[in-house]
């Protein structure tokens, strides 16, 4: 089983940076690939980045490449998404998701979600 809890979101200036991390408490970590969605008020859940099992490929939207970094350390059980270079189209609730045979952008395709956590970044 799969249980996933986001923390790190919080309230930062345009330009600053934020570090999100989820923790799963079970035992099949590594046997999913971890993406990050958001969603801001009144819009769609969206992806932002996933990354593989073991941690060799990544994938990003278009929007946050350069800025953001997602990274997993599959002894602690956690994947991380760097956020640099923030702005306020950043704001949205962050939801961590895993995946068992998915490295895609489509929520649907993933099986477990966090409860998610705010990310608001002021102008």
């Amino acid at each position: 089983q799969v249980h996933l809890v986001e923390s790190g979101g919080g309230l930062v200036q345009a330009g600053g940076s934020l570090r999100l991390s989820c923790a799963d408490s079970g035992r099949t970590f590594s046997s999913y690939a971890m993406g990050w969605f958001r969603q801001a008020p009144g819009k769609e859940r969206e992806f932002v980045a996933v990354i593989s099992r073991r941690g060799s490929s990544t994938y990003y939207t278009d929007s946050v490449k350069g800025r953001f970094t997602i990274s997993r350390d599959i002894a602690k059980n956690t994947v991380y998404l760097q956020m640099n270079s923030l702005k306020p189209e950043d704001t949205a609730v962050y939801y961590c998701a895993a995946g068992l045979g998915t490295m895609g952008n489509d929520s649907h395709h993933y099986d477990y979600w966090g409860q998610g956590t705010q990310v608001t970044v002021s102008s």
